[in-house]
């Protein structure tokens, strides 16, 4: 049972969070919906810094596993909620107060014709809230629970909902993506090898390191001038070139796992 504060709504809510070593800022997420939620569910894949002990003040609804990727264990997330309505959030964001309030009116009506619901990013980066460029997203993470699923992906997961209307949730879901620096790098490293594993093994291939620079600045450009970066300033700039510097990565690493895959068939042929 879920140590949420009673309220009366139409529809139920799980809230759902997948988390590891979050303990320094876990209690900002679920002090966000601790008032909406009927439920809240939360797997932790081996924290070791008190982040388990602050979630369970929460809910009793906390299990350990192990890590088998974004989608898989957000979907393992998914598959322990039991009410109507589902909304998963990340350790590092929360709802602000006028997206709680537009969650609470949305529950308490007679019907939803939604299945599904956008909410506007509000990345926060080194104490600047980003309005532009790859910031300017709204990702859906509300949805109703019987029909739906997570993709099976290792990162950059999606949401399979019914067929159905989507809409936008009024608000802001504020995102606090880094604690500092050294944890943007870190990110930047980590997510360009999950998505150059993710391209090889769909099938997709690259046998061209101007391509590979190619793409690095198109992603640049696309995110700084064609989305509007420019707008937020000089952090602005910043996440541009650290999104150029994930994007490189990327596809950098398909172009040596293509590589390494013609020298071992080489290899055998040669045996």
């Amino acid at each position: 049972k879920s140590k949420c504060m009673a309220k009366i709504s139409k529809y139920t809510l799980s809230v759902c969070v997948i988390t590891k070593n979050e303990a320094d800022r876990i209690r900002k997420c679920l002090d966000s919906v601790k008032h909406l939620a009927d439920e809240i569910v939360v797997l932790d894949s081996g924290s070791t810094d008190g982040t388990v002990d602050i979630v369970k003040e929460y809910t009793d609804n906390v299990w350990v596993t192990d890590w088998p990727g974004f989608g898989p264990q957000k979907q393992r997330c998914l598959e322990k909620a039991t009410k109507d309505w589902v909304l998963f959030i990340d350790a590092d964001e929360s709802l602000d107060k006028t997206a709680q309030n537009a969650l609470r009116k949305l529950l308490a009506q007679e019907a939803i014709e939604e299945v599904a619901f956008t909410i506007k990013w509000g990345v926060v980066r080194h104490g600047k809230m980003l309005k532009h460029g790859r910031s300017g997203r709204s990702p859906l993470r509300l949805f109703i629970r019987e029909g739906s699923s997570f993709t099976p992906v290792q990162v950059h997961e999606k949401v399979i909902h019914p067929e159905g209307k989507v809409g936008r949730l009024p608000g802001i879901l504020l995102h606090y993506t880094v604690r500092d620096y050294g944890e943007a790098l870190a990110k930047n490293a980590k997510y360009g090898w999950l998505g150059s594993q993710k391209y090889f093994e769909n099938g997709r291939r690259n046998n061209s390191l101007l391509l590979v620079i190619a793409r690095a600045y198109w992603t640049f450009f696309q995110i700084y001038i064609i989305r509007g970066g420019f707008l937020d300033g000089r952090i602005g700039l910043l996440v541009a070139l650290d999104y150029m510097q994930t994007n490189f990565a990327k596809h950098a690493g398909l172009w040596v796992l293509t590589r390494e895959e013609k020298i071992q068939r080489k290899e055998k042929r040669e045996l």
